[in-house]
């Protein structure tokens, strides 16, 4: 049995702030990141479930992004955000063209 503790040590990016006008770039990742996953998990046979169910691949998650609840949104939006601000903190610039 493997006693190694796992310690998460993701780049501190808590002092970065998103201009404005990532925060519409954040919800079309977040969006897109659900989108991902979905077509993921549909692929390795996942079905919508109402409940969750490892054993006979059932899932309530595997609908559109804009039906899931502000909770399962925000866990998306949490995932674009970190992505942009590590973009940023790394010293790259986002910029539309």
């Amino acid at each position: 049995m493997d006693n190694r503790k796992y310690v998460p040590q993701p780049v501190d990016t808590s002092e970065v702030r998103l201009p404005e006008t990532l925060q519409n770039l954040a919800e079309t990742m977040a969006k897109n990141v659900h989108e991902v996953w979905a077509k993921n998990r549909m692929a390795q046979g996942w079905k919508y479930g109402t409940k969750r169910d490892d054993e006979h691949l059932m899932h309530p998650c595997l609908i559109p992004y804009e039906e899931l609840s502000e909770e399962e949104k925000e866990y998306d939006r949490n995932t674009a955000m970190e992505t942009l601000k590590l973009i940023l903190k790394l010293g790259f610039k986002i910029e539309r063209r």
